[in-house]
């Protein structure tokens, strides 16, 4: 089968690689039939992930069909369609027994595409299967589906549920890409008064508005103060960090009001300064963390219901063989307009569809 490999930082490649096979009895082979890129996997390009090793495929999202399962395997059978989750839960530690497996000790958490071969290949071993792959409802598309093993649970559970959003918030998400636009949909759901978007692109705002967002405001154009200017000088209630660099950081620690929450979701390759000597009597709530994917099966019945706008994220598609140029185009999304590229499903050609 084919695989897009990582080489080193600033080298991968769509080549020849050995197909998998089961491994542990907890063990299923997924052929891929949908897959896409994450904003990590250009983090692990860059070299900002270290424990990536050279010669692992890469890939922590896809939706696909069981060929094969292990004997200890029993929420699934061959030939079922199913999402692939970002995160594997052995079940059985202290943190899958609370359902923080993000933070699995028995082998699971973030493994796909980082520590074990990840989906953006023909086939994908999924380790523990019964609580890392979740059968899909049959209404639901795979470019839809897709977009729930990592983007929207992702914004949901480390943006939306750890900045604690209520009704009436003024929230605020700096960084209008994947993660910035699910947060901003999946924050609607708590009816706050306002949410404010803050982006580098005209188009990503742009794609903001459509999701959702009330204002928005250009990253370079003092937006700390259109956040005060719309709280009569409090700031936001909730601000999401989704960019994950020093300055968006720090941003956000200006932006938000005294015992506010500021969420980071971003992934950060670099230091970034917490301004202790300003925030230690505001009362600033500052939350990190990886996604648990425990909100998956929600998020799968409101996508199938409908109430979740997961294709409007999808602005590229392509064949799977065309991995190498969805990364181009991805990796370029400022000059490309690119927010998510989906690779499978039933496209067979690059088409480009409406980012807002």
């Amino acid at each position: 089968m084919k695989g897009y490999v990582f080489h080193g930082p600033g080298h991968a490649s769509w080549q020849e690689v050995p197909d998998p096979g089961v491994k542990d009895p907890a063990d299923a082979i997924v052929r891929v039939d949908a897959v896409t890129i994450c904003g990590t996997d250009l983090h692990i390009l860059k070299g900002d992930v270290p424990g990536v090793r050279p010669g692992t495929v890469l890939g922590h999202e896809a939706v696909g069909e069981i060929v094969e399962i292990g004997s200890n395997v029993h929420s699934v059978r061959p030939g079922d369609r199913v999402l692939v989750s970002c995160i594997t839960a052995c079940g059985r530690c202290r943190f899958c027994r609370q359902g923080t497996y993000g933070q699995c000790q028995g082998g699971g958490g973030w493994t796909l595409g980082h520590l074990i071969d990840g989906t953006q290949a023909e086939y994908v071993r999924v380790p523990f299967a019964d609580l890392s792959v979740h059968a899909l409802p049959g209404t639901l598309d795979g470019k839809d589906a897709v977009l729930l093993a990592d983007i929207f649970p992702t914004a949901y559970e480390v943006g939306v549920l750890n900045g604690h959003v209520r009704p009436g918030d003024t929230v605020a998400v700096v960084g209008a890409g994947p993660i910035g636009l699910a947060a901003i949909a999946t924050a609607r759901l708590f009816a706050p008064e306002r949410i404010v978007a803050v982006d580098l692109a005209a188009t990503r705002l742009e794609a903001a508005r459509h999701l959702g967002a009330d204002a928005v405001a250009d990253a370079r154009e003092a937006p700390e103060q259109l956040v005060a200017d719309l709280t009569d000088g409090l700031g936001a209630d909730v601000v999401v960090e989704a960019v994950g660099v020093p300055e968006s950081f720090e941003m956000c620690t200006r932006m938000v009001r005294p015992g506010g929450h500021v969420a980071n979701v971003g992934v950060h390759g670099r230091p970034a300064t917490l301004h202790l000597e300003e925030l230690w009597a505001r009362n600033v709530t500052i939350t990190t963390g990886i996604v648990d994917t425990s909100s998956t099966p929600t998020l799968l019945r409101m996508a199938a219901a409908g109430r979740l706008p997961t294709s409007d994220l999808v602005t590229h598609t392509f064949p799977l063989d065309d991995m190498e140029e969805a990364y181009d185009v991805f990796g370029r999304a400022a000059d490309t307009g690119a927010l998510k590229v989906v690779l499978g499903g039933e496209q067979h050609e690059v088409v480009a569809v409406r980012a807002a």
